[in-house]
């Protein structure tokens, strides 16, 4: 089972940068879209059908903001849009779909960049997004979380942790949260496979970053410990170039 997540940034724009004929050459089974920008009718689900696709799509009430999408060449057993409180709902933040005894969700969490009132909205998600994770894994105790978190766990995750040592993303408090989350029983299967730093899924679209690799590592593929034994490879997509942030694979046994 191959899965990719995928920030990317407007899915009208990135397909206009050639996202489907680049899907086409993954063989992807899964592809965890976040921050599609688009309402589930502006989305051409009959593209990606064309490459064996089935789309399902969770977007904010807002026009031209957040939304998450799954794309599967299986179909899922059960989809569900959503986790039943309205404050993230709307901003259309979380999809799941369960394959048998493994659901993946794709996910994207808010950022804090805009200032203290989105920063005290991202921190209370986290903490509500734990708890809701950890609740789900009572009867779906095999997940695959696929997204943006909008966090570098550590210093080796981003390119200057010292200048932005007080940036959001890159907060203590955020950080304290990601130990939190990945000692709740979750893996972070990128770094469970690769330990080397400079790898990065994000850059600024100022200053040639990415061309220079200054960059941050948020988007992760975090698996329950129990799907441990399936694992199989990660990895991170740095020339795919349909958005300012790049792919992260999972390959496991289904």
């Amino acid at each position: 089972m191959k899965i990719i997540t995928y920030n990317v940034n407007g899915i009208r724009a990135a397909i206009g940068k050639g996202l489907l004929e680049w899907l086409e050459t993954t063989q992807a089974d899964v592809l965890c879209v976040q921050e599609t920008k688009a309402q589930p009718d502006q989305i051409p689900i009959l593209d990606f059908q064309q490459l064996g696709y089935h789309s399902y799509c969770f977007s904010a009430q807002k026009r031209g903001y957040s939304g998450v999408a799954i794309f599967t060449k299986k179909v899922p057993d059960n989809v569900k849009m959503g986790m039943d409180i309205p404050l993230y709902d709307n901003e259309g933040r979380f999809l799941r779909a369960d394959y048998g005894d493994i659901s993946v969700v794709s996910v994207y969490h808010p950022s804090g960049t805009t200032g203290d009132e989105r920063q005290s909205f991202k921190m209370k998600w986290l903490d509500d997004f734990l708890d809701y994770v950890i609740d789900l894994q009572k009867v779906r105790p095999n997940l695959i979380l696929c997204g943006d978190f909008n966090i570098c766990h550590r210093a080796i995750d981003i390119h200057d942790p010292v200048r932005n040592a007080h940036s959001s993303g890159f907060l203590p408090e955020e950080r304290e949260w990601m130990e939190k989350f990945f000692n709740s029983g979750f893996i972070d299967t990128f770094r469970y496979f690769h330990q080397e730093p400079h790898n990065y899924t994000w850059w600024s679209y100022r200053a040639n970053a990415r061309e220079k690799n200054l960059g941050w590592r948020i988007d992760y593929i975090a698996v329950s410990k129990s799907l441990e034994n399936r694992l199989l490879s990660a990895s991170i997509l740095p020339t795919a170039y349909h958005s300012d942030h790049c792919p992260a694979v999972l390959e496991c046994r289904g």
